[in-house]
């Protein structure tokens, strides 16, 4: 198919019918309402069952799996703009634990989830390749991005299966993410855990519909700008791109003098939002932007990422490896589970569920993932949990491209037990570390 301008408009057009869809689904369907599944992850599934990963009943573009990419960019560019400020140093004490966490998180998929595929699954099957429990990690807190990634890098290296699995691994992932978030949302209602949703049963009908009842609707923002110079949603609107393309660029040139260094859009549009925001304060032109309807805007933007993003998996069936696959993914499941239930508690401290609940999604699944289960517990992202990640995933970023880098290289040349030590000791160092911070208690801190 060729791809041109109408193209990205036929795709928007096709997902806006599903996620259209997808909210008359929630507002009738009792069952849909009981599951509390937003409209586009809905409509994700619609796109996934009926796309061209599916029947091929809906004529979406091969490109839709890029759109996740620039949609995240623009929903971190949103993020500093709609947001209060806060000192420097209450954000570093609240994203320290943040990070801390996500990267134990992270560092140690990969490590144990190796160590587990050889020690383990290598003694039981014996002719399983070193690499095998690789796949875990590159397709559950790498998503099918590094997937695709370590397995290209390993077909390279002479395994031609390794694309097949670490792709396998993804999918497993997002479903993972999907119905264990649902499932651990509910859970917290439950315990009384979750801060921004009641029990279930307790909750409004516009909460279970999505429908908000006209004598309790609010206005989504203020008018800051006339129609006769620039329509105030386009101004906001055109500010959005402005500080995400400024991401781009500078992602693009934080690569160019430090090649090995890759430091994600998404990370880079937050930064600029940051700076675009300080300067706009410094001009005295900071009561120009208007925190409600940049907030909408990056709600639609993640309307959009978690719609097209689902839409995007790929489904293959790896038969040959399907029992040790299974004992791996049961491996990585209970490992994410542990995470949450024991670690989070004692380190996120402040809406520490909320914060679990995304890192759940990403770890598990994608980030979209982790906005979408996020949403379900805090709809309008008051817990700041994405705020934290923005900042939190700047210097986990580097960690995240050195493990991707050197990982098959090590075990190609037969060197993966040097990279199970390097991950398993640095996830250790920064448990450690965060014990020594104070950011870390074996005692659980109360979700508030």
């Amino acid at each position: 198919m060729q791809f041109t301008p109408w193209t990205i408009f036929i795709d928007l057009g096709l997902i806006s019918i599903l996620i259209f869809i997808g909210s008359v689904l929630r507002a009738k369907i009792k069952l849909v309402q009981k599951l509390f599944l937003p409209s586009a992850l809905i409509a994700g599934f619609l796109a996934l069952a009926f796309g061209p990963n599916g029947m091929g009943y809906i004529p979406f573009s091969n490109q839709i799996g890029t759109y996740s990419g620039i949609l995240i960019a623009l929903v971190f560019a949103a993020l500093p703009l709609s947001t209060p400020s806060i000192p420097f140093r209450d954000v570093f004490d609240r994203v320290g634990s943040m990070w801390a966490y996500s990267q134990i998180v992270m560092i140690l998929q990969w490590g144990l989830g190796a160590l587990f595929g050889m020690w383990v699954l290598g003694n039981i099957w014996q002719d399983l390749n070193p690499a095998f429990g690789l796949m875990l990690a590159s397709g559950f807190a790498g998503g099918h991005g590094t997937a695709a990634a370590i397995g290209t890098a390993f077909e390279g290296l002479g395994w031609d299966e390794a694309k097949s699995l670490a792709m396998t691994s993804a999918t497993v992932g997002i479903l993972s993410a999907v119905i264990g978030g649902i499932l651990l949302v509910k859970l917290g209602t439950v315990r009384g855990n979750t801060k921004f949703i009641a029990d279930f049963k307790e909750l409004p009908e516009s909460l279970r519909t999505g429908f908000i009842p006209k004598e309790k609707q609010e206005s989504i923002g203020k008018e800051i700008t006339s129609p006769m110079s620039i329509d105030p949603l386009a101004y906001q609107f055109v500010i959005i791109l402005m500080v995400a393309l400024g991401g781009y660029y500078l992602s693009k040139l934080a690569s160019y003098f430090f090649p090995t260094l890759s430091l994600p859009v998404f990370s880079c549009a937050f930064i600029m939002g940051l700076i675009v925001k300080k300067v706009f304060k410094s001009l005295g032109a900071a009561d120009t932007l208007e925190p409600k309807v940049l907030g909408r805007f990056s709600g639609t933007f993640t309307d959009l990422l978690v719609a097209f993003g689902i839409g995007s998996i790929k489904l293959p069936v790896v038969v040959k490896y399907a029992m040790p696959l299974t004992i791996l993914f049961i491996f990585g499941i209970a490992y994410c589970l542990f995470m949450f239930l024991y670690l989070a508690p004692r380190m996120l401290r402040q809406y520490w569920y909320e914060k679990a609940l995304f890192t759940w999604g990403w770890a598990t699944g994608t980030m979209a993932m982790g906005i979408a289960i996020l949403r379900i517990a805090d709809p309008k992202l008051e817990s700041g949990s994405l705020d934290d990640f923005a900042f939190a995933y700047i210097p986990m970023a580097p960690v995240e491209i050195l493990v991707v880098s050197l990982s098959p290289m090590l075990f190609a040349s037969g060197k993966g037990m040097y990279f199970i030590a390097a991950c398993v000791g640095g996830g250790l160092a920064v448990w450690i570390a965060s014990s020594l911070k104070g950011w870390f208690s074996f005692k659980r801190f109360e979700n508030n």
